[in-house]
């Protein structure tokens, strides 16, 4: 699922993720962090989901995909588009 907040010159974009499907660590890799796993590992919130936060510019789109333990990649169902195997998502 994600979760968007406009502000005046960016876009925060929160990758939420049930607390244990996927099991273990899972990451949110695309064009914005040069595909490097590792750097938007999500994190347990406080009602249990997993997140993280990315700061996006405005009026952009971008390619991402989840990956999780295992070397197990997946994407957004909510992204709401695909670009070949990634996710989309339009800011």
């Amino acid at each position: 699922m994600l979760e968007r907040t406009l502000r005046k010159d960016r876009t925060e974009v929160t990758f939420v993720l049930p607390a244990d499907t996927p099991p273990g660590p899972v990451s949110v890799v695309g064009d914005f962090n040069d595909w490097q796993p590792g750097a938007h590992t999500l994190r347990r919130r406080e009602d249990g989901k997993r997140a993280v936060t990315v700061e996006l510019a405005c009026e952009r789109t971008h390619s991402f995909r989840y990956l999780a333990a295992g070397d197990y990649w997946f994407n957004d169902e909510s992204a709401g588009t695909q670009d070949g195997p990634n996710s989309r998502l339009r800011t």
